[in-house]
């Protein structure tokens, strides 16, 4: 990788080269981009429907609160057997 091939060039000099290019043309890309989203940035805020979002998010969380607390209740309860199990045969 490091030597010198028959061109007088690195093997990996064309890589290098290729990778500069990509990155400034994915920055020119970028740029661009972020004007165009500059330019139309309030109302593409405005096409949001963040109520909606707002109340499915809500209810995304209030059913895993609901699953989580009857898992959590399940699990305590199979505890509470398994201790008096071993309780039981302990003799305590």
């Amino acid at each position: 990788m490091l030597r010198r091939g028959p061109s007088g060039q690195r093997p990996v000099a064309p890589v290098l080269r290729g990778a500069r290019w990509a990155g400034r043309e994915a920055l020119a890309g970028a740029a661009a981009g972020a004007g165009w989203a500059k330019s139309r940035g309030g109302e593409l805020l405005d096409r949001i429907p963040t109520d909606e979002i707002e109340e499915s998010v809500r209810e995304t969380v209030s059913e895993a609160r609901d699953r989580i607390d009857g898992f959590v209740r399940s699990e305590l309860t199979d505890l509470r057997r398994a201790l008096r199990r071993q309780r039981k045969r302990l003799g305590v």
